[in-house]
């Protein structure tokens, strides 16, 4: 009985090691034959199969023509009682540095799952996938353009921004992302924008989505189309950022006086201003120690010569609060921020730029021919376009009498 005990014992433990030994390494491929018919709507079709020993895992097609169409290589695979599932929509990857992606042709194909072990054993099944339906041409980014291609987004007008312009000859979804100098760091821009086959044009400026400025450097842009049909193209390009930053004014003293008068007598504006920011600020005219009337109006004086202008310039200026209207009579009384005469301007005449650290003192006169016998002065900074920066500062009453 003992030795009938021993004999059973080794022929259970020789059978468990067959059994190890003779593991299925790929198993369960299948179907054996599949038909796709892609209307651009999402079809698809399933390849499965299950893996008995850990190995890597290659899936490819082949055309009547023997050209090879790669799905998956050498991805590591563990065994598992589960199936594995790949999903075939029609589409390969393609070694074309334009076509990412293409939608393979009507016909039959071979479809080949190979699987290989660490110890260098192997195994391959096969099946048939059709393929009927339209054969859709890819789509083209064609006329691309990213104009300027160098870019110093610091809010002066010059250069802010870049377009990116390109044509789109059929409907596709486009993607647009940008690469950081690193190589690494990718800034989504533009994600699945469902476009038409007219002219298309965006406009970055220089900002991640969440509205980050991002560092100088050279960046590398992309643009991906993709179709109903799976079809993707991609084309790229380099943009500069250079000279980026955000500008900052800050009003660090006010004074305004006298502070009792009569009506048509002066009031003095004394202001200083600091470029706190890490870019230059643009400024113009009029220049400081210009003197206003309240009846004066900025855009009306000197012939219309300082009428706010477009592209980021910024001014200081002085209001009261019973000035009526809205933003465009705001502030009537501005000043360039300088501590400059015009001649010595950056553009003489012109305007000039307020340098990061720099501070200036802008001494402004006001002639009071209102019939108020209170007004409430105060100071603020403009940029033009932009909006009103440390509104109504310096507040102060002046009496006026008659």
């Amino acid at each position: 009985m003992r030795r009938f005990r021993i004999l059973a014992c080794f022929a259970l433990l020789s059978a468990l090691l067959v059994s190890c030994g003779t593991t299925t390494l790929l198993a369960n491929v299948g179907p054996a034959a599949l038909e796709l018919h892609p209307t651009g709507r999402g079809e698809n079709v399933k390849i499965t199969y299950t893996i008995g020993r850990a190995a890597r895992v290659s899936v490819f097609l082949e055309d009547a023509a023997g050209v090879r169409y790669v799905l998956r290589a050498d991805e590591p695979r563990q065994p598992s009682p589960d199936a594995y599932t790949l999903l075939f929509d029609g589409t390969a990857p393609t070694s074309d540095p334009v076509l990412k992606r293409r939608a393979l042709p009507s016909g039959t194909y071979t479809y080949v799952v190979q699987a290989t072990a660490a110890d260098g054993a192997s195994a391959e099944a096969r099946g048939t996938i059709t393929i009927s339906g339209v054969d859709a041409p890819p789509p083209l980014i064609e006329n691309l353009l990213v104009f300027p291609a160098t870019i110093s987004p610091n809010a002066d007008g010059i250069a802010d921004i870049a377009e990116i312009s390109y044509q789109l000859p059929v409907s596709a979804t486009v993607d647009i992302a940008f690469t950081a100098p690193d190589g690494t760091s990718v800034y989504p821009f533009v994600a699945a924008d469902k476009e038409g086959p007219t002219p298309q044009r965006h406009v970055w400026n220089g900002k991640t989505v969440d509205n980050t400025l991002l560092p100088d450097g050279v960046y590398t842009y992309t643009v991906s189309a993709r179709d109903l049909f799976g079809n993707q193209v991609e084309r790229a390009g380099q943009v500069v950022i250079a000279g980026g930053g955000q500008p900052e004014l800050k009003i660090t003293f006010v004074n305004i006086a006298p502070e009792a008068i009569m009506k048509g007598d002066l009031i003095t504006v004394t202001m200083r201003v600091k470029n706190t920011g890490d870019v230059p600020i643009r400024t113009y005219g009029p220049p400081p120690g210009y003197e206003y009337s309240t009846d004066d109006v900025f855009s009306s004086i000197a012939g219309g010569q300082y009428v706010a202008k477009p592209g980021g310039f910024w001014r200081i200026g002085v209001d009261w609060d019973a000035n009526s209207g809205g933003a465009a009579k705001r502030y009537p009384y501005r000043w360039a921020v300088t501590p400059r005469p015009p001649e010595q301007w950056q553009v003489p005449n012109q305007e000039d730029l307020l340098r990061p650290g720099e501070e200036a003192e802008i001494i402004g006169r006001i002639r009071v021919q209102q019939p108020e016998t209170k007004m409430s002065f105060y100071v603020g900074l403009i940029q033009d376009g932009v909006g009103f920066f440390q509104d109504r500062t310096g507040r102060t009453i002046i009496k006026v009498g008659f």
